[in-house]
Protein backbone atom coordinates (compact mmCIF):
# COMPACT_ATOMS: atom_id res chain seq x y z
CA UNK A 1 0.00 0.00 0.00
CA UNK A 2 2.60 2.56 1.01
CA UNK A 3 4.75 1.37 -1.89
CA UNK A 4 2.01 2.72 -4.17
CA UNK A 5 2.78 6.21 -2.83
CA UNK A 6 6.38 5.90 -4.03
CA UNK A 7 5.27 5.34 -7.62
CA UNK A 8 5.12 8.36 -9.91
CA UNK A 9 1.91 7.03 -11.46
CA UNK A 10 -0.26 7.88 -8.46
CA UNK A 11 1.45 11.27 -8.11
CA UNK A 12 0.83 12.06 -11.78
CA UNK A 13 -2.74 10.75 -11.59
CA UNK A 14 -3.74 13.45 -9.10
CA UNK A 15 -1.51 16.22 -10.44
CA UNK A 16 1.47 16.27 -8.11
CA UNK A 17 2.65 15.47 -4.59
CA UNK A 18 0.86 18.44 -2.99
CA UNK A 19 -2.47 17.42 -4.49
CA UNK A 20 -1.89 13.78 -3.55
CA UNK A 21 -1.16 14.76 0.04
CA UNK A 22 -4.21 17.03 0.13
CA UNK A 23 -6.48 14.39 -1.37
CA UNK A 24 -5.31 11.74 1.08
CA UNK A 25 -5.68 14.05 4.08
CA UNK A 26 -9.16 15.26 3.15
CA UNK A 27 -10.44 11.80 2.31
CA UNK A 28 -9.01 10.38 5.55
CA UNK A 29 -10.90 13.08 7.47
CA UNK A 30 -14.09 12.16 5.62
CA UNK A 31 -13.65 8.45 6.37
CA UNK A 32 -12.82 9.14 10.02
CA UNK A 33 -16.01 11.19 10.38
CA UNK A 34 -18.28 8.51 8.95
CA UNK A 35 -18.06 8.63 5.16
CA UNK A 36 -18.48 5.25 3.49
CA UNK A 37 -15.58 3.71 1.53
CA UNK A 38 -16.06 3.76 -2.24
CA UNK A 39 -14.14 0.52 -2.73
CA UNK A 40 -14.82 -2.96 -1.41
CA UNK A 41 -11.75 -3.87 0.65
CA UNK A 42 -11.78 -6.27 3.54
CA UNK A 43 -9.78 -3.99 5.81
CA UNK A 44 -10.22 -1.26 8.36
CA UNK A 45 -6.98 0.39 7.19
CA UNK A 46 -8.27 3.75 6.01
CA UNK A 47 -5.02 4.62 4.24
CA UNK A 48 -5.34 1.44 2.14
CA UNK A 49 -8.93 2.40 1.35
CA UNK A 50 -7.95 5.92 0.25
CA UNK A 51 -5.08 4.64 -1.92
CA UNK A 52 -7.42 2.10 -3.55
CA UNK A 53 -10.02 4.84 -4.16
CA UNK A 54 -7.39 6.98 -5.88
CA UNK A 55 -5.96 4.13 -7.95
CA UNK A 56 -9.47 3.07 -9.03
CA UNK A 57 -10.35 6.67 -10.00
CA UNK A 58 -13.13 6.87 -7.42
CA UNK A 59 -11.98 10.21 -5.96
CA UNK A 60 -10.18 13.32 -7.17
CA UNK A 61 -9.60 16.96 -6.23
CA UNK A 62 -11.59 19.65 -8.00
CA UNK A 63 -10.02 23.04 -8.84
CA UNK A 64 -11.01 24.34 -5.37
CA UNK A 65 -9.12 21.37 -3.84
CA UNK A 66 -12.31 19.73 -2.57
CA UNK A 67 -12.65 15.96 -2.76
CA UNK A 68 -15.04 14.80 -5.46
CA UNK A 69 -16.19 11.32 -6.41
CA UNK A 70 -16.66 9.77 -9.80
CA UNK A 71 -19.69 7.64 -10.63
CA UNK A 72 -21.50 8.32 -7.38
CA UNK A 73 -25.15 7.44 -7.32
CA UNK A 74 -27.72 10.18 -6.93
CA UNK A 75 -28.49 9.10 -3.37
CA UNK A 76 -24.78 9.20 -2.43
CA UNK A 77 -24.51 12.69 -3.88
CA UNK A 78 -27.57 13.97 -2.05
CA UNK A 79 -26.48 12.36 1.24
CA UNK A 80 -23.04 13.92 0.89
CA UNK A 81 -24.41 17.38 0.19
CA UNK A 82 -26.74 17.14 3.19
CA UNK A 83 -23.90 15.92 5.44
CA UNK A 84 -21.64 18.73 4.25
CA UNK A 85 -24.35 21.31 4.82
CA UNK A 86 -25.16 20.02 8.31
CA UNK A 87 -21.54 19.79 9.43
CA UNK A 88 -20.26 22.90 7.66
CA UNK A 89 -17.30 20.96 6.25
CA UNK A 90 -15.59 22.01 3.06
CA UNK A 91 -14.87 18.42 1.99
CA UNK A 92 -17.49 17.43 -0.54
CA UNK A 93 -18.53 14.31 -2.31
CA UNK A 94 -20.57 15.11 -5.39
CA UNK A 95 -20.58 13.80 -8.92
CA UNK A 96 -18.97 15.51 -11.86
CA UNK A 97 -22.45 16.21 -13.22
CA UNK A 98 -23.42 18.49 -10.28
Amino acid sequence: MLDDLKEEGIVNKVGGRFKLSTLIQKRMVALNTGAKPLVDLRTNDKMAIVIAEILQDKIYLDPKLDVQTRNATASESVRSIVERHMTGRSTSTVTEDD
